[in-house]
């Protein structure tokens, strides 16, 4: 069951990856044709700064559950690596907590903004109009997915503090 669960974790975290890298494309194709049209033609377009402007925040909320994944966040660890195994392992235990709760908080403020918007029918005072319900549904969207990595860190961590043998290795 928690292989499958794992299993299932890894597959929709790479399809979050691919559709960033889509978004990612898709930014970069109409922000060089903006530049064009209003370099080249003088007619810049109305809605790829807003398109855009949307679209970074979903990489950025959507990108980030992967990021710590692979536990590629910036992160100083020249003191937090000298310290014993368990120490290592609570401190993983209780960043992992913290990082739920925090998730938790966003989730919920999210959701209550994007279901605000959808029922006041929010949009953007702009010619292309977009709902706001949609960017303020990638928040907590976003952050589940995050939460919910930092839930997987946290229980391996406690797998490490429950199985101390597969941890500890001889230093010479």
């Amino acid at each position: 069951m928690r292989s499958l669960a794992l299993h299932s974790w890894d597959g929709l975290l790479a399809v979050l990856r691919w559709t960033s890298m889509a978004v990612l494309a898709f930014m970069m194709l109409t922000i060089c044709y903006d530049a064009t049209m209003r370099y080249v033609f003088t007619a810049p377009t109305s809605w790829s700064l807003e398109i855009n402007s949307f679209l970074i925040v979903y990489l950025a909320v959507i990108g980030a559950a992967e990021a710590q994944r692979h536990d590629a966040h910036i992160r100083i660890t020249f003191f937090a690596s000298k310290l014993p195994w368990r120490l290592q392992a609570l401190i993983g235990i209780a960043g992992g907590l913290l990082g739920m709760l925090f998730c938790a908080i966003l989730v919920w403020r999210g959701g209550l903004m994007a279901s605000q918007a959808f029922e006041y029918g929010e949009r953007v005072s702009s010619a292309f109009g977009t709902p706001m319900v949609l960017p303020y549904a990638l928040l907590p969207i976003g952050f589940a997915a995050l939460g919910l990595q930092f839930l997987i860190d946290a229980l391996q961590a406690c797998q490490r503090l429950i199985h101390p043998a597969r941890e500890e290795s001889p230093r010479g």
